[in-house]
C-alpha cells in the first residue's frame, strides 16, 4: 500500500503541495483530478523521489520514503510514467524499452519484453524503428511499455491521454486496465475526468495543492457539484 501523510512539497520558495493526505490500496487504481497547476503532476514527482517533502511522509508498505532517492523509490516497485511520454527519439523502440529494465535481471528481458508485446502489438511490429518515428500514441504505449519494464507493483501515471485521438485515449484506457488486473496498482492523473473515472475505483479531487474531495469513482462520476466544480461540464 502506498501512503501520503499530510505532505507538503514545491519548488523554491513555492509551496504547491499543502498538506495532501491519500492512499493507494493493492490492486486498485486511484484517479487523482483537478484543474491545471493543482500539484498533480508534483504530487506524483514527490512520490516517485524526484522532489522531496518539506513536511509530512510518505509511506510504501508501511515504510518511510521520504529519504529515498528516485532510483531506491523505482527499486521498491513505484515507477513513475511521466507527462509528455519523454522517451528516447534516437533510440529504437526496443532500446527504450530495454532502458526500462535496467535495474533487473537483463535474464529476465525476454519474458518482459513479450508481456509488453501481448499488450501493445504494435510495438512488437516495430521493434527496430526510432521510438521519434513513432505516432503520438504508439509513444504513448511505448512510455507505458517501458516503465512496466520495471515490474511496477504501483504505477503513477502522468496524463497519458494527452494529445491522442479519442480511439487512441480509449484504447490506452482498456490497457490500463489489463495492466491492473494483472496485479499492479495505478496512480492516474488524468485531465479527462471520464476515462479515468470510468476505469478506476475511488477519486481524488484536488485544488491549488490540498485535497478538496475523496470518493468513490462512481459517486464522483454521478455528482453534479463535482461536475459543475471541480471537473467541468465538458470533462464529464
Amino acid at each position: 500500500m502506498l501512503r501520503l501523510d499530510n505532505i507538503h512539497a514545491g519548488y523554491g520558495p513555492s509551496e504547491v503541495l499543502k498538506g495532501i493526505s491519500l492512499a493507494v490500496n493493492p490492486g486498485e487504481i486511484v484517479a487523482l483530478l483537478g484543474a491545471n497547476g493543482a500539484g498533480k503532476s508534483t504530487t506524483l514527482l514527490t512520490i516517485a523521489g524526484v522532489v522531496k517533502p518539506r513536511r509530512g511522509q510518505i509511506y510504501w508498505q508501511n515504510q518511510p520514503l521520504n529519504e529515498d532517492s528516485a532510483d531506491r523509490v523505482l527499486a521498491h516497485g513505484i515507477c513513475l510514467c511521466p507527462e509528455g511520454r519523454r522517451i528516447f527519439p534516437r533510440l529504437s523502440v526496443r532500446e527504450n524499452l530495454l532502458i526500462g529494465g535496467y535495474l533487473q535481471n537483463p535474464r529476465r528481458n525476454p519474458e518482459k519484453l513479450d508481456r509488453i508485446f501481448n499488450h501493445f502489438p504494435v510495438l512488437a511490429e516495430r521493434q527496430s524503428q526510432l521510438g521519434g518515428t513513432l505516432s503520438g500514441g504508439e509513444q504513448q504505449m511505448l512510455a507505458i511499455g517501458r516503465s512496466l519494464m520495471s515490474e511496477p507493483k504501483t504505477l503513477l501515471l502522468d496524463e497519458p491521454s494527452l494529445g491522442l485521438a479519442p480511439q487512441i485515449v480509449h484504447r490506452i484506457f482498456e490497457i490500463l486496465q489489463q495492466i491492473n488486473r494483472a496485479g499492479i496498482s495505478i496512480l492516474l492523473v488524468e485531465q479527462n475526468a471520464r476515462e479515468a473515472l470510468r476505469i478506476a475505483q475511488r477519486g481524488y479531487v484536488l485544488v491549488t495543492g490540498s485535497i478538496q474531495l475523496e470518493d468513490t469513482a462512481p459517486n464522483l462520476l454521478a455528482s453534479d457539484e463535482i461536475r459543475q466544480a471541480y471537473l467541468g461540464e465538458d470533462d464529464i
